[in-house]
């Protein structure tokens, strides 16, 4: 008896593994051979016999092999990944379909083989896609992100590859079913998240009910039970955000979502840190320690050094540290004859808004500016522009007597002017001094066309200018004139030393003297406030000096921040070598967050808790983003209110609040 092969005489296959055409068919339709002669399945690959022979594994056929009978014999096609494919004309009918199907078996075994070596991994994906509908924890990012990339990594190394009919309906439905989940998954998680807090709250009405002595709102409630990687919670003061953290706090236990221990509650005051701790042993039974952020930073920095260093005098007393600021500041002008030139010329001038009239459309609006900014000089006298203020401001530095817009000593015939008023009179030489608010434009014949700002009638007030230097000539008084376009041109100041030179002789005051001055004026103060409140940004946000240069000349801050930094670098160089081997508060978050970043710490903590975020700064933000990052399941809960920021002055940042999710690198909710 004859053996058969898929009822095909073995006798009728050259071999049961390879298919070739009829030798006369493969004459008439290869007559130069440069197609393929046969093709043969051995270990899981086809080898092409043909004058540029290849082989081919069955993990790069994109379908099986096709049979299509011909009046000229059966062809047999096979296609693949990159695109080409090899027709083999001329075969027998039988034996083709016999090729064909075995090789379907080996390629679909092939497949199915792959798909189930990730069997494991591909179980647990459709576990937690399946988990979504009856949500047991909250279905946060940091949950389904492992599952996302898990799936995405297959659908790229093996889904891809995968056919239908290589793999068969069931196996490809789960593909199916993981591919939409990781290409849209926001409805269906959103989904979940609607359903676990809708029977959270409901499972925990009971608790919410008696935690405070007024039940809690249904805001707050879903606050609670919300546990996104990233929670943030907004509401006005006076609103009950402390009950809310609370109460979140103690939710976490008693609901066995987390250890006492792995909790860590923050509060910026000892006594609003004190006062959760107690709320939350009251309501829960169990004790939880809430730190402030020195508290935790300190702790952190013993860890790991085996002790703690000593803080600075200043680092708890606000004031203390405002008296050091000034303490160095005024021993800077008694020591650094350049840095006193800086300061003083703070005060004088650099501190103020470099705006002219120019920068004005408005009248109204050049004057509104000028009220805001109240120039007053170091002589005490409020003055009509930022020109004459430097003026004023030059004469009193170098000892030149001076009033400001007093009477002219000569009456004025009716003119149907108000009482003439020059600017400045010197009391030692009796010369006045106009300050004429022009610029000047060189025309194509070497003169020169005078301009006044947008707002002022330029003909009126060059009459005006004539008016003055005419009265002046007629009663033979002496005026120097100085012009806007002098300051344009930078040399203001040194135009004016060059004209009062013949009539008085400088007596300039001493450095110490001018800051006793600015003292009396009441204008330190602030200015210690702003190098306070920056020093602690500075500092606690690792910034360098540089840092804020480039951040200066990006924001086009002129000559304004150029000058305040001038006199910042030497403060805080003193400032940092005042604390010698102490640390101030900045230098204990910095040191307790680069400890947690490098690992030397290692962080139990799961849910961390932060109350009144909207007061957090850049250092504190830091540590507590290092912290989240030892534990890719870690949560971060804050509550706030971004127009309630009572430390400013501490160095808060409120873009923090506005930027959570992104600056903590997590998602937001």
């Amino acid at each position: 008896m004859q053996e058969l092969y898929g009822n095909v005489p073995a006798s009728e296959l050259t071999d049961l593994m390879r298919v070739e055409p009829k030798p006369f068919l493969s004459l008439l339709l290869n007559p130069f051979g440069t197609h393929a002669r046969g093709i043969e399945h051995r270990d899981l690959q086809l080898i092409i016999d043909a004058r540029r022979g290849r082989k081919v594994h069955l993990k790069n056929l994109t379908a099986p092999p096709t049979v299509t009978k011909g009046l000229l014999g059966t062809t047999v096609r096979i296609e693949m990944d990159d695109g080409s494919g090899v027709a083999l004309r001329g075969v027998n009918h039988r034996p083709a379909n016999v090729f064909a199907q075995e090789v379907q078996e080996a390629w679909s075994a092939f497949n199915i083989e792959l798909f189930e070596e990730k069997r494991s991994e591909i179980d647990a994906i459709l576990r937690a896609i399946d988990g979504l509908d009856l949500p047991t924890r909250y279905p946060a990012a940091c949950v389904l992100s492992p599952v996302l990339d898990a799936g995405r990594t297959l659908e790229k190394t093996l889904f891809a590859k995968l056919r239908s009919e290589a793999i068969g309906e069931v196996h490809f439905a789960q593909i199916r079913k993981i591919r939409e989940f990781i290409n849209a998954p926001g409805p269906r998680r959103n989904q979940a998240i609607e359903r676990f807090e809708r029977e959270e709250v409901l499972r925990w009405q009971e608790f919410f009910d008696t935690f405070e002595k007024n039940p809690l709102t249904p805001e707050q409630r879903l606050s609670i039970v919300a546990d996104e990687d990233a929670t943030l919670v907004l509401a006005g003061a006076g609103s009950g955000k402390t009950s809310v953290i609370t109460a979140k706090a103690a939710y976490l236990v008693k609901a066995g979502i987390r250890k006492p221990e792995e909790i860590l509650l923050l509060a910026f005051a000892r006594d609003a840190a004190k006062e959760m701790s107690e709320r939350i042993e009251l309501r829960c039974g169990q004790p939880l320690e809430a730190r402030t952020f020195h508290a935790l930073a300190y702790d952190i920095i013993g860890a790991v050094e085996g002790n703690k260093p000593a803080l600075a005098a200043h680092a708890t007393d606000d004031k203390a540290f405002l008296a050091l600021l000034r303490e160095i500041l005024r021993a800077l002008v008694e020591t650094v004859s350049e840095v006193s030139k800086s300061i003083i010329g703070w005060f004088s001038y650099a501190r103020l808004d470099e705006k002219s009239e120019w920068d004005f459309k408005q009248k109204h609006e050049y004057y509104t500016f000028i009220e805001k900014a109240d120039l007053r000089t170091l002589q005490g006298e409020q003055v009509k522009s930022f020109e004459e203020l430097m003026i004023a401001n030059w004469l009193y530095e170098n000892g030149v007597e001076y009033e400001y817009e007093p009477d002219y000593e000569h009456h004025i015939a009716d003119t149907g002017r108000r009482n003439y008023c020059p600017d400045f009179r010197l009391k030692n030489s009796g010369v006045y001094i106009e300050h004429f608010g022009v610029r000047r434009r060189k025309m194509a014949d070497g003169s020169y066309q005078f301009s006044t700002a947008p707002f002022v009638d330029r003909e009126e007030y060059l009459a005006g200018m004539a008016w003055k230097r005419e009265v002046h000539t007629t009663h033979e008084t002496t005026l120097i004139e100085t012009f806007s376009y002098e300051r344009e041109d930078g040399r203001l100041l040194e135009a004016l030393a060059e004209k009062i030179a013949p009539f008085e002789t400088l007596k300039p005051r001493s450095r110490e003297t001018l800051f006793d001055r600015v003292v009396e004026l009441n204008q330190v103060d602030s200015f210690v406030q702003l190098l306070g409140t920056f020093l602690r940004h500075y500092k606690g946000g690792g910034y360098s000096l540089a840092d804020c240069e480039a951040k200066g000349k990006k924001l086009k801050l002129g000559r304004r921040a150029r000058a305040f930094l001038s006199i910042f670098e030497p403060v805080y160089r003193e400032y940092q070598k005042r604390l010698g081997g102490r640390i101030d508060f900045e230098d204990m978050i910095l040191r307790a967050s680069e400890y947690v970043e490098d690992g030397q710490y290692s962080s139990c903590f799961r849910h961390i808790l932060v109350d009144e975020f909207q007061d957090i700064s850049r250092s504190r933000g830091r540590l507590v983003r290092a912290l989240k990052a030892q534990h890719p399941d870690a949560r971060i809960f804050g509550v706030g209110d971004d127009w309630q920021s009572i430390y400013r002055f501490a160095g808060s940042d409120i873009n923090l609040m506005r930027n959570f999710g992104n600056v903590l690198n997590v998602i937001e909710n």
